[in-house]
Formats: structure tokens, C-alpha cells, sequence
């Protein structure tokens, strides 16, 4: 799925009131588009202090970005203006309540570059939009299956229509996690190995029953049972599998994949979906085992440990 389409008018509109935006100049250029390029370099540029060298697309101007400018002459700093300017980036927000002069005024209406001012501190203004911006430029994809926070960790569960998932989900919430989204969960990568995952608004909180229809989670089990959205961690493959084929899977190590989700591994393990097994408990033990796995404990190398000293000590 392509990113968000994000202008210089999106973005002064999300944030209006959170910082407290107010447009000075440049109208003209409102809808300018923001977008993650490929170069590792571009990725970091969206959004920055002053960098004439390699300008951000969006350029914030801050006490010390000032305190740099006004301690250059005349014509260095003219020529840094209209370097900043010429390059033509999506907004240049002046920070910290500070006043920008009258030749960055009429730079900004010349070239039709949106100004923007805020009072609040340059950091937090760079924070906010970068985190903005990483996510609604983020590259995204939608999955089939059921996302919920079990033990406090995104997890997916996948399989064939039919395989029970949204009954386990069901269960899952009676249990105490909780439900992000049914059916299909959009992910976008918001980091290097960072995948998050979240339901579109107007699904949020329904859950799809087989024999009960549509039922709405939030009004049933509390608004402590949905969670907007989450990083996805593990990945849970319900398999319908006959018995005969339950014997031959790996008693110690498990079944356990990655799986390539937007160029990044997410973990994976395979449950076998037969009658009798508590799919919900399951779900529960191998999320906690995930968490085992990341600390370092590997239950089936400290088994097969323990199987070699006991053996070990047989033969002295």
C-alpha cells in the first residue's frame, strides 16, 4: 500500500493547535508534498533544524539556528537565506517564539515557501512532526487475520477462513488481552525493524462471530479490552492438522519461522489447530515464551542441557 499523500496543508492542520501554529507567509505553496525518499540520507531529512547543506523538507529555525545566523555578515547571510529558500522545502517553521525578519518574510512570499511559526521549543516541534511524518509517510501493507495485545505484545494470528480465529480472539479478550483489529490490520514500517500495526476507525472495537454476527468488543468487555493500535512482535499461524501429522512435528524446538513483513522479520510460530487443544492457553504460553526467547532463555537448549549433564554423570 503507498503512503499517505502528506502537504504542508495537512500537517499545518494536524497540528494547529498542538503547536500552536500560526501561517506567516507563503500561502502559495500549501500544497507541497512531503515524501520519504530512498536514500538512507533523504529518510533522515524530513524533517530537521537548519541544514543548508542537506536540507530537511521541512526546515525548523531555532535559538541557535539564529544565535548562527546573526553571526554571520551581511552577505553570508543573505546567501544562507536564499540557499534555505531556493531549495524549495515543504515548510520552514520558526520555533521557540522567536520573530523571523523581514527579508525571511518576503524570501518565503517570493518563493512561495510556507512559514510557519510556533512557541514552543524547537525540539519538541522537530519531535512531534518527525514521528508525524514517519508514520503517515510509512510504507504499509494490509494482512489477513486477527491483531491483538496478548501479555503486552502485538500479536497476529493468521490462518484459513474458518480456522476459529476470531473465536480465539474472543476468548483472548475474555481473558484479559485485547483486541486492535479483526479481519485486516494495515501495518507500516515506522523504524529500521519496527512494525506497527492498527485498525481503521471505523472498525475499531467489532469483532465478526461466526453464528453471533458482528459484536462491538468495547461495548461488551470495557474500553480495556481494544487498544487503537501496536507493534507487531509475533506472528501466530493457526494449522488445521491431522493427528498423524501432530506426531511428526518437533517435540523440543518447536515450529517456529520469520516471516518478511515491509523488508523486516517478525517472528513466527506455527500452532496446530485439532480437537481438544486450548488454542487461547497456547497463544498465552507462546507469547511468553517469545518474551523468554528475547531475555535470552531457550527452554528447549536448557532441556536438552540438563538431558546431556544428567547422561554425562551416568557414564562416570
Amino acid at each position: 500500500v503507498m503512503p499517505d499523500k502528506v502537504t504542508t496543508q495537512t500537517l499545518f492542520e494536524f497540528h494547529r493547535h498542538k503547536l500552536s501554529l500560526k501561517w506567516i507567509a507563503g500561502q502559495g505553496g500549501k500544497d507541497r508534498s512531503l515524501k520519504r525518499e530512498e536514500t538512507a540520507l533523504a529518510r533522515a531529512s524530513l524533517v530537521g533544524h537548519l541544514n543548508a547543506i542537506h536540507p530537511n523538507q521541512v526546515q525548523v529555525l531555532g535559538p541557535w539556528e539564529f544565535k548562527y545566523l546573526n553571526g554571520l555578515g551581511k552577505n553570508s547571510y543573505h546567501d544562507v537565506i536564499q540557499q534555505v529558500f531556493s531549495n524549495l522545502p515543504a515548510a520552514v517553521i520558526i520555533a521557540d517564539d522567536l520573530t523571523a525578519d523581514d527579508s525571511i518574510i518576503e524570501k518565503a512570499e517570493k518563493t512561495n515557501t510556507p512559514l510557519l511559526y510556533s512557541p514552543l521549543d524547537s525540539q519538541k516541534v522537530v519531535n512531534r512532526l518527525h514521528y508525524f511524518l514517519e508514520y503517515k509517510l510509512a510504507e504499509s501493507s494490509i494482512l489477513h487475520g486477527v491483531f491483538m495485545e496478548v501479555h503486552g505484545l502485538g500479536v497476529l494470528l493468521t490462518g484459513k477462513s474458518g480456522i476459529g480465529k476470531s473465536e480465539l480472539a474472543l476468548e483472548l479478550v475474555n481473558r484479559g488481552h485485547r483486541l486492535i483489529a479483526d479481519d485486516a490490520p494495515e501495518f507500516s514500517r515506522i523504524g529500521p525493524d519496527t512494525i506497527r500495526g492498527h485498525c481503521p476507525l471505523l472498525l475499531r472495537g467489532f469483532l465478526e462471530v461466526r453464528g453471533l454476527g458482528v459484536i462491538n468488543v468495547q461495548k461488551m468487555f470495557g474500553d480495556s479490552a481494544i487498544k487503537p493500535s501496536k507493534n507487531l512482535r509475533l506472528i501466530v499461524q493457526l494449522k488445521s492438522i491431522e493427528d498423524e501429522e501432530i506426531n511428526h512435528l518437533d517435540r523440543l524446538g518447536g515450529s517456529y519461522d520469520a516471516i518478511t513483513l515491509l523488508d523486516t522479520e517478525i517472528q513466527a510460530v506455527m500452532i496446530p489447530v485439532a480437537p481438544g487443544r486450548n488454542l487461547a492457553v497456547l497463544v498465552e504460553a507462546a507469547t511468553r515464551q517469545y518474551i523468554q526467547l528475547q531475555s535470552g532463555y531457550n527452554a528447549s537448549l536448557d532441556f536438552m542441557h540438563n538431558q546431556k549433564k544428567l547422561l554425562d554423570s551416568e557414564k562416570q
